[in-house]
């Protein structure tokens, strides 16, 4: 029973409060490691094979260090007092939900889009985005805000309740762990999981592997995406068309799915430093994008994730009253 309240604490706690600036976050003391081992190895290995060695021993140290780390903190604060474990677990797995991130981030950009102030929406969204920002046009900018909110429901909400579930169903692990296991990866990925160098060969193992541990997160929720939109078998069609000419894995399949449900079209060219780089279309452009199809895709997400929260919940309920059905007992 601790575990389904710890899940609902985080999950208040990351609607109402998420991520609150200047307060420290596991986030960015991984970035810290990240960014000075990277600095490293970019120093002391100059050959790609070294360098793929070393993005192995990157990925392993952090990832595995992160789940460690976790699931030290939640052993001593146990022992120290039950509230403060509670607590504390609470915290650091809101940390790792991103849903009032998402929210908060598209608002920003949002709201001087929509009073007429275009300036200061692409600076604004140039916080958020890798592309170029000073020359899109109010379409391309609310592309820009959909195709953000909807590729990031997967790895920055869904992933992390999939992996905090899976570990509380383990004997001895818990929901912290394997959460913040998996967003050790996805900032791994985020940091170095690029082709362009100097990360072309450090960071191939992160990028491979987050989209392997995104692969399973990314299709369920596709399919609770389809199944809430009451059209699972349109939208599941459409993603089969589109969403494999992605060169992701993954993002290709979570936009797909929001596009299909709101009846819009994501992909097309991006801007990086004045270079132009194609991406598929996705979904079917039936009528352009609004602001009110972003706060669409906002509360999907967010009914997705209360879906995957009382399944979780019911879950670990009944492998509590009934041990032996727990799938990793021995």
């Amino acid at each position: 029973m601790k575990s389904s309240v710890i899940l609902i604490i985080a999950a208040l706690l990351d609607y109402c409060i998420g991520d609150p600036w200047g307060w420290p976050h596991p986030v960015q003391v991984m970035g810290w490691i990240i960014s000075r081992l990277t600095k490293f190895f970019i120093s002391v290995c100059q050959h790609p094979l070294t360098q793929r060695i070393a993005g192995i021993l990157l990925a392993i140290t952090l990832i595995i260090g992160s789940g460690y780390c976790g699931w030290l903190i939640m052993k001593v604060t146990q022992k120290w007092h039950p509230l403060w474990g509670i607590t504390l677990e609470s915290i650091l797995l809101a940390s790792c939900f991103a849903a009032k991130s998402l929210r908060t981030a598209a608002e920003a950009v949002l709201e001087p889009l929509t009073a007429g102030n275009l300036a200061s929406a692409r600076d604004v969204l140039s916080n958020y985005v890798g592309r170029d920002t000073q020359q899109l046009s109010e379409p391309e900018i609310l592309r820009a805000v959909l195709e953000t909110v909807t590729e990031n429901a997967t790895d920055g909400v869904m992933a992390p309740l999939f992996y905090a579930t899976l570990g509380a169903c383990i004997p001895g692990v818990g929901l912290i762990p394997l959460a913040l296991a998996y967003k050790a990866s996805s900032t791994l990925d985020s940091m170095v999981g690029y082709r362009e160098a100097p990360y072309t060969y450090l960071g191939w193992f992160s990028a491979r592997l987050e989209d392997y541990l995104t692969w399973l997160p990314c299709r369920l929720t596709v399919i609770s995406l389809a199944l809430l939109s009451g059209k699972p078998l349109d939208v599941w069609r459409i993603c089969y068309r589109d969403a494999a000419k992605d060169p992701s894995p993954n993002s290709g399949w979570s936009e797909c799915a929001y596009a299909a449900i709101l009846g819009v079209q994501m992909g097309g060219t991006n801007f990086y430093g004045g270079v132009p780089k194609p991406k598929p279309l996705l979904g079917d452009a039936i009528h352009p994008i609004t602001p009110s199809d972003i706060q669409t895709a906002l509360l999907l997400t967010r009914y997705c994730f209360l879906l995957w929260l009382a399944i979780a919940i019911a879950l670990l309920v009944i492998l509590v009253s009934k041990p032996t059905l727990y799938p990793f007992s021995s």
